[in-house]
């Protein structure tokens, strides 16, 4: 309870313990209950209407005295409490929206989620659990609250108009998705987008599999239908029972990457960083420096972003190149601080810690 609350609440009780010890005064003095009420409530209120019975002895002229001040006391005592309340709230308000757009500010290399409906909180909280920054854009006011409920920073508007993606820093964000149900929508925010920022990686939701050519032409770097993966995915639950048992396992809550940390082996991505010593070298020259305490199991170039899986071993790492490797826990931070990052560099997913001090 609020500092304000409380005084609401303090001055409520202080109010209704003077009118029932005025009401008992003037019982005991010998008037009726009627009598003795109508009296407490033309006194507080400043009815003026005149006394219900002559106050002649000054005992009685004294308690009705402090019956006029307490009740009036009282009664300003709640009103004011009450409006200090609306207007902390209102300063509340208007601070926090100055906090959130000073925090949306500072935000670089961040994701903008267009739509905060159930495909937009799943996306947020994945990203909210994975410590990445992102911001979210809605136009409806519920959704908006419950996102600041959930701590998360939000704008609201209408993410197809150009002021509300600049507000959220799109010139300086690395990744945008549209999750919103209309595909008009999505192609418009990806056409928006594309054309504020021509280097960020748009990922579009389409619910038409026409949509998804659309989309691409529009500017999105990858579509996702949803109806089209729910399709695969009870084809996969009615051909392959066992398998998706075993990775759906626990109710469904583990990943892929979990059940692998079980028997202590980590999927990640390390990026080659320009100053590598293994620029130039192959897929299998990492390998074998590795002595077979990894695997590499997918290659995404830099010069044009394609991924390759299963890269052939003779295939060279270029500067930027992502690797993705397998391998046992502790041996890929060992990995990175050797032959592919500088000392400076931390592999996604690495605790600090995790990285062997480094040798000068």
């Amino acid at each position: 309870m609020n500092r304000s609350l409380k005084r609401v609440v303090f001055g409520g009780l202080f109010f209704c313990t003077t009118l029932l010890t005025a009401v008992l005064g003037y019982r005991l003095a010998g008037w009726s209950w009627l009598d003795a009420a109508y009296m407490v409530v033309i006194t507080v209120f400043g009815v003026g209407y005149g006394e219900v019975r002559p106050i002649t002895t000054p005992i009685l002229r004294v308690f009705t005295i402090a019956v006029i001040i307490a009740g009036t006391t009282s009664a300003i005592y709640i009103v004011g409490a009450f409006l200090q309340m609306v207007t902390e709230g209102e300063i509340n308000k208007v601070l926090g929206v100055r906090r959130m757009n000073r925090d949306i500010e500072s935000l670089r290399r961040h994701v903008i989620v267009c739509g905060f409906g159930r495909m937009g909180q799943i996306l947020a909280r994945q990203l909210s659990q994975s410590k990445l920054d992102f911001v979210v854009i809605d136009h409806d006011p519920e959704r908006v609250t419950m996102a600041e409920a959930l701590g998360y920073l939000v704008k609201f508007g209408n993410a197809t108009e150009e002021p509300i993606l600049m507000a959220v820093g799109i010139d300086r964000a690395k990744i945008l998705a549209t999750v919103l149900p209309d595909d008009a929508i999505n192609v418009f925010i990806t056409l928006t987008a594309r054309e504020l920022n021509p280097n960020l990686r748009i990922f579009a939701r389409g619910e038409l599999p026409s949509t998804e050519k659309k989309l691409k032409l529009a500017g999105a770097d990858q579509v996702v239908l949803p109806a089209s993966i729910s399709a695969q995915r009870m084809a996969y639950m009615i051909t392959h029972p066992v398998t998706l048992d075993f990775l759906s396992q626990d109710d469904g809550r583990q990943t892929l990457n979990e059940l692998l940390s079980q028997v202590d082996i980590q999927v990640d991505e390390l990026v080659v960083v320009p100053d590598s010593p293994i620029v130039g070298t192959t897929i299998g020259d990492i390998e074998i420096r590795g002595k077979g305490t990894f695997i590499v199991v997918a290659l995404r170039r830099a010069a044009d972003g394609a991924t390759i899986i299963h890269p052939e071993r003779s295939l060279e790492l270029s500067s930027r190149d992502i690797v993705i490797v397998m391998g046992h826990r502790g041996d890929l931070p060992r990995l990175v601080q050797k032959y592919v990052a500088n000392p400076r560099t931390r592999y996604r997913g690495a605790p600090t810690d995790a990285l062997p001090p480094t040798q000068e």
